[in-house]
């Protein structure tokens, strides 16, 4: 017999609460922290929503679906954030998606590598999966983050109108090369050895499912507007702690990245790291793949400037993180140390962004 659950209150009621809100325009420090804790509500309505369209649709496409909800809601942060202006909103791309990729390697991968081991002492998945996400990943991560800074058309770590316009479409190739090989090509690669019906519960009805997409554009769309509306208090904020700029791109990153720490711990504490993996790796990968090309169009057709190029400071830790990340899943088995290594990079990280 199948069961169709029908959508939760909260899952409805929070987005249209902080839509409220935003409209109400409040400035004051009481009303900023109650749009925070709307702002969040608002986040895991979404991922709800997001879980419950991708477990209609079934994986890997709903692992993708996840991912690129993230996306939407990393670049209408950036984009609205970059647009309202400021002398250092040139490099908020940077430090968000640079942000992005080391709170999900070290801090999502990393929590997934340390809950599933201690849990069930190792969990396994298919390591050629996490190959072809590296692969992809690394060569984005130069093209966009390091690249910048040894090209001599320009100085300061950005690229010339013709360079940014090709190195957009070529990350866009490789992420839509991607898709092909995950969802169609390699698709068995992606799928846990469980992901078969009879295995979970019953998926969605048509209806829920379809009432949980616009519910999902819905909230994607409240995020952006309550993270433009708070932003001033945020940049303030970090001003008034005397934290630098790049304080604001981490909690960004942190605002759009819950919904997928969620659900791949959640994949975790299930016995369902092939999951996990999907969602850490594939959202880091979209982070990069789709982020930086959306923000480098917005910014050639608006004349908006953009700095890509990462301090060596951040550079080390890239490739601490992403050559750490490379060893852990080299075996196609989770072990406790492996998250533990992770995290702990991950803390350095936060831990010089705050006092460089």
């Amino acid at each position: 017999m199948k069961h169709n659950p029908s959508l939760p209150i909260w899952s409805v009621a929070l987005p249209l609460a902080a839509a409220v809100y935003y409209l109400l325009g409040l400035t004051s420090l009481w009303a900023g922290s109650i749009g925070s804790l709307l702002l969040m509500g608002s986040v895991i309505s979404a991922v709800h929503h997001a879980e419950v369209v991708a477990h209609k649709v079934g994986e890997p496409f709903g692992t993708v679906i996840l991912a690129l909800s993230i996306t939407v809601l990393e670049v209408g942060l950036i984009v609205s954030m970059m647009i309202a202006g400021g002398k250092e909103s040139a490099v908020l791309a940077r430090d968000t998606v640079f942000a992005a990729v080391m709170l999900i390697l070290n801090g999502i991968l990393g929590a997934c590598l340390l809950i599933g081991s201690v849990k069930f002492h190792e969990q396994f998945f298919d390591r050629k999966s996490a190959t072809l996400v590296l692969v992809a990943l690394v060569a984005m991560l130069v093209f966009a983050l390091i690249l910048p800074n040894f090209t001599v058309s320009t100085s300061g770590g950005t690229y010339t109108a013709p360079q940014l316009l090709l190195i957009a479409v070529a990350m866009l190739i490789i992420y839509a090369t991607f898709m092909l090989v995950q969802t169609v090509r390699h698709r068995d690669y992606f799928l846990a050895d469980d992901d078969d019906a009879d295995h979970h519960a019953d998926p969605p009805t048509a209806k829920v499912a379809a009432a949980s997409f616009v519910l999902l554009l819905v909230c994607l769309g409240v995020v952006v507007m309550m993270a433009k509306g708070l932003s001033p208090l945020l940049e303030e904020a970090v001003r008034n702690m005397g934290a630098p700029h790049a304080l604001v791109g981490v909690i960004i990153a942190v605002v759009v990245l819950l919904p997928e720490g969620l659900a791949a711990t959640r994949a975790a504490l299930h016995n369902r790291f092939q999951t996990s993996l999907n969602l850490a790796l594939g959202s880091a990968l979209a982070s990069i793949g789709l982020t930086i090309p959306a923000v480098a169009f917005v910014c050639l057709m608006m004349d908006l400037p953009l700095m890509l190029g990462l301090p060596w400071k951040s550079m080390i830790l890239l490739a601490l993180s992403v050559f750490t990340v490379m060893l852990s899943l080299n075996h196609g088995k989770t072990n406790v140390l492996y998250g533990v290594v992770l995290l702990v990079n991950l803390m350095v990280y936060v831990f010089t962004v705050v006092m460089p």
